[in-house]
C-alpha cells in the first residue's frame, strides 16, 4: 500500500500542478515533487496518452535542443451541466477550464415531474454537443443542481416541497443510462456556491451565497470547501421561521422566510394589488419600470434576507456574502435592504471586513458550479491516479 507521500507524488499530484495554467518542463515537475526525472516521465506518458496533459517546446534554449514544457489540456474532454430551477432549466456544455461553448435556456418546470424534465435535459444536452462539435465520447461527466433538498450520497432529491414525484427518484442512475457518463447531483444552490466560489478564487476561504428567486436558499463555502453538513441539508435558510409572520409556506409550514421575501411571494403580493406578476422576473422588470409597489417588495425581502442572514454573520463570520438568483437583478434596492440589515444586526467584528456584493457569474452560476462539481471529482489526484494505474 503507497505511503501519503507516495500517493501524492502520483500521476493525478503531477496533474494538479499542471493545472493551475503554467506549462513546466520535466526538471521543473521533479523538482516540485521530489520524483526522479524517470519516475515524472513515466506518468506524464500516461498523462499525455489519456489526453490530460499536452505536449510542446518551450523555446528557451541554453544552447542546445529547447526543453519540452507540458501543459494541462483543458480541451481534452467535456462536462455536461444542469441547473435545473422552478420553471426552467439552464443548460450548458463546459470544457475542462470552465468555458462555455454551447448553451440554451428550456422551459421544463420542475413540476412536469422527473422523467420529462430530466428527458428534455438529456435531449438539451444532445443538441448542445452537437453545436459545440463534440461527441458523446468526450463527456467525462454531468453535473446537475435541483431546486430542492438532495442527499448528497446518492444524489437522490428528498421530500421537496415543490417537485411533485421526484422523491427518491435515482436522478444520477437515470441520466447516466441516457448519457454514457458519471451523474453528480446536488441543490442548485450548493452548485450556484461552487461556480462564485470559482470566479472569486482562490482568496475566499469563508463564503455564503444566498440565492434570491423564486424561493430562497443558501450555499455555504467554509474553508476552501463546499459545506453539505450530515446529510446534504446545510443553509436550508428559507425555511427559517420570520418573527411575526404567518405567511403560509408551499413547504407545510407557516412564517418561513421564502413565504415572506421570495420572489413567488412578491408576484402574489403585486396580483393580490391588481398588478400582473408570474414570478420574480415580473417583480424586478416592474420594479425597473419605476412600479413603487414592486420596489418597496424588493427592498423589504432584501430586509428579511438580511435580518436572517445576521444570524447566520453572527454564527458562521463569512468573508463574504454574495447574493444571487433573480432578484438579485435588482441590484443596489435588494442589495441595500440586505446590507441595512446585516450592519445593523450582526457582530462589529463579524461585519469589520464583510463583503456583500451581486453574483459575478450571473444566470450561469449553477451550470459553472455543476462544472466544478464534475471537474473536481473527475480531476482528483486520487481519481487520476486510479485511472493511470498509479
Amino acid at each position: 500500500m503507497p505511503t501519503n507521500g507516495q500517493h501524492a507524488a502520483g500521476a493525478g499530484a503531477l496533474l494538479a500542478i499542471l493545472r493551475d495554467g503554467r506549462a513546466r518542463t520535466r526538471g521543473e515537475l521533479a523538482r516540485l515533487t521530489g520524483l526522479s526525472r524517470s519516475t515524472v516521465s513515466q506518468r506524464l506518458d500516461g498523462l499525455i496518452g489519456s489526453r490530460w496533459v499536452v505536449e510542446s517546446e518551450s523555446g528557451i534554449s541554453s544552447g542546445g535542443r529547447p526543453a519540452a514544457v507540458f501543459a494541462f489540456n483543458g480541451a481534452a474532454r467535456v462536462v455536461l451541466a444542469a441547473d435545473v430551477g422552478a420553471t426552467r432549466a439552464r443548460l450548458a456544455v463546459l470544457d475542462l477550464g470552465l468555458n462555455v461553448l454551447a448553451e440554451q435556456v428550456a422551459s421544463l418546470p420542475v413540476e412536469l415531474g422527473p422523467e420529462r424534465v430530466l428527458g428534455g435535459v438529456a435531449d438539451g444536452f444532445r443538441e448542445l454537443l452537437a453545436a459545440a462539435g463534440r461527441d458523446a465520447g468526450q463527456v467525462c461527466g454531468v453535473g446537475v443542481g435541483l431546486p430542492g433538498p438532495v442527499e448528497h450520497r446518492t444524489g437522490r432529491p428528498v421530500n421537496p416541497p415543490i417537485m411533485p414525484g421526484w422523491d427518491g427518484f435515482a436522478v444520477p442512475e437515470w441520466l447516466r443510462s441516457r448519457l454514457g457518463a458519471p451523474v453528480l447531483v446536488d441543490n442548485d444552490v450548493n452548485v450556484m456556491a461552487l461556480g462564485e466560489h470559482w470566479a472569486a478564487r482562490p482568496a475566499v476561504d469563508h463564503l455564503i451565497y444566498i440565492k434570491i428567486g423564486t424561493g430562497i436558499g443558501c450555499g455555504i463555502i467554509s474553508g476552501g470547501g463546499l459545506h453539505r453538513g450530515a446529510r446534504g441539508a446545510a443553509g436550508d435558510v428559507g425555511h427559517i421561521r420570520v418573527p411575526a409572520s404567518e405567511a403560509p409556506c408551499r413547504c407545510g409550514n407557516s412564517g418561513c422566510l421564502e413565504a415572506v421575501a421570495g420572489g413567488a411571494s412578491m408576484a402574489a403580493a403585486l396580483r393580490a394589488a391588481g398588478i400582473e406578476a408570474r414570478g420574480s422576473k415580473d417583480v424586478v422588470a416592474l420594479m425597473r419600470a419605476g412600479d413603487l409597489r414592486a420596489t418597496r417588495l424588493v427592498r423589504q425581502a432584501g430586509r428579511e434576507v438580511g435580518a436572517v442572514m445576521a444570524a447566520i454573520v453572527n454564527f458562521f463570520n463569512p468573508s463574504v456574502i454574495v447574493i444571487g438568483g433573480d432578484v438579485a437583478e435588482a441590484g443596489e434596492q435588494v442589495l441595500a435592504g440586505v446590507r441595512e440589515t446585516i450592519y445593523s444586526r450582526s457582530l462589529p467584528l463579524a461585519t469589520q471586513h464583510l463583503a456583500i456584493r451581486a453574483g459575478a457569474l450571473g444566470d450561469r452560476a449553477g451550470v459553472v458550479g455543476a462544472a466544478v462539481m464534475v471537474v473536481e471529482h473527475v480531476l482528483a489526484p486520487a481519481s487520476i491516479d486510479r485511472a493511470a494505474g498509479a
